[in-house]
């Protein structure tokens, strides 16, 4: 039996990145202001890695959708898995050459596609969707602000997210 209502709790575990480098960055602003030598170091440090921290932990709760939606998403060496209640695959982050967002009546969903493959589409509250943030801000020119703008402000229809440019070639 918990004492905490649900919802804080769940609110909580969106922000837990950005409550926990708030109280880091606090913590440190106190030891600065009142440390001398080490003590003002160490403070100073945890006030650097507390704004990091919290900044880091703002963009992945506006990326998190809460989970709880079909399917389960993992990663592991490299190779994306979505296990929904219908269908499902495996993509390797490495081939992705898209990104989409698919916003309808029953929710918004992730598009990935990579060649030889049917698209990958990934509930954006499955559960372990969050891992998907980390995927895509690994992918090269990626706007970010972008993206969290799309998941929090869907619009109906498909919005491109990411897509890999071709190749140049070199002119002879």
């Amino acid at each position: 039996m918990s004492f905490i209502r649900p919802e804080i709790l769940r609110a909580a575990n969106r922000w837990r990145e950005s409550l926990a480098g708030g109280a880091a960055a606090i913590f440190g602003a106190v030891l600065w202001q009142t440390g001398t030598g080490a003590a003002a170091i160490i403070g100073t440090i945890l006030v650097v890695a507390g704004a990091l921290l919290l900044f880091a932990g703002l963009q992945r709760a506006r990326f998190r959708r809460g989970g709880g939606g079909a399917g389960v998403v993992g990663l592991d060496e490299g190779r994306l898995t979505y296990f929904g209640p219908l269908e499902g695959g495996v993509i390797a982050v490495a081939d992705l050459f898209a990104v989409d967002l698919l916003t309808g009546r029953s929710g918004s969903v992730w598009v990935l596609e990579a060649p030889g493959a049917a698209p990958l589409m990934i509930p954006v509250n499955a559960e372990g969707a969050e891992v998907l943030f980390d995927v895509f801000g690994s992918l090269p020119g990626i706007d970010t602000a972008a993206m969290l703008r799309a998941v929090e402000h869907p619009s109906d229809g498909r919005v491109a997210i990411w897509a890999r440019k071709p190749p140049r070639i070199a002119a002879h």
